[in-house]
């Protein structure tokens, strides 16, 4: 068990963390929240060296990534760094990587009636206009839960606000700043049910944002 107390907030620089071989030679992993090694409630940074693979698996409960470098590849096609995707429950795939990658990867968090696979390229998406200066790409919603990459402007200041069904962010360039500190790209943060930040930034900043997902407890 890894970080699996949702009522407490965590803020990870992953960029601080050492690579964990995983059962696959040349891919590797920082664990940011873990609730079982191989099969349960899953957050990581995966690197693929390049030419790594992994054996065909299930995703009995989803799969969720983000490509942040390289490309990643499976039998369905080649998705460069910027991809989104959503991989539901009862899906199965055999990735690789020819050049290499590096993702963000949730395991097991799905809803069982989230049932939408999912491919975006965030490259060639528009944005939309958000509160403020922001602009915002919607990539995903189902009931409660929303994802969405969001992009800031140098000194854009947000209104403070309140997390219902909490909110993940991970800083995807830039910094992003709050009352409570300063989180350089590679920054993973989870924050509460019910938790409040007044968020900032000083320099042109994108993040990736997933709300309403986290229990009131656990």
């Amino acid at each position: 068990m890894i970080n699996m107390d949702f009522t407490k907030p965590l803020v990870i620089n992953t960029h601080q963390q050492d690579w964990q071989q995983s059962p696959a030679q040349g891919v590797w992993r920082k664990p940011l929240e873990r609730e079982a090694k191989e099969s349960g409630h899953t957050t990581s940074i995966v690197k693929y060296a390049a030419g790594a693979s992994f054996s065909t698996h299930h995703h009995p409960y989803g799969e969720e990534i983000l490509v942040l470098d390289g490309v990643f590849s499976d039998e369905h096609g080649d998705y460069p760094a910027g991809s989104y995707i959503r991989n539901p429950p009862g899906s199965s795939h055999a990735p690789f990587s020819k050049p290499g990658c590096v993702l963000l990867v949730k395991l097991n968090q799905f809803d069982p009636h989230d049932l939408v696979s999912l491919r975006v390229n965030t490259n060639t998406t528009p944005w939309s206009q958000g509160q403020g200066n922001l602009m915002v790409m919607p990539l995903h919603q189902h009931a409660h839960e929303h994802v969405a990459l969001v992009k800031w402007p140098a000194n854009e200041v947000f209104k403070p606000h309140q997390h219902f069904g909490g909110e993940e962010i991970f800083v995807i360039s830039g910094t992003f700043e709050d009352e409570k500190g300063k989180y350089p790209a590679g920054t993973w943060m989870r924050s509460p049910h019910l938790s409040s930040h007044h968020p900032r930034v000083s320099e042109p900043t994108v993040i990736w944002v997933k709300t309403g997902h986290l229990p009131p407890s656990h």
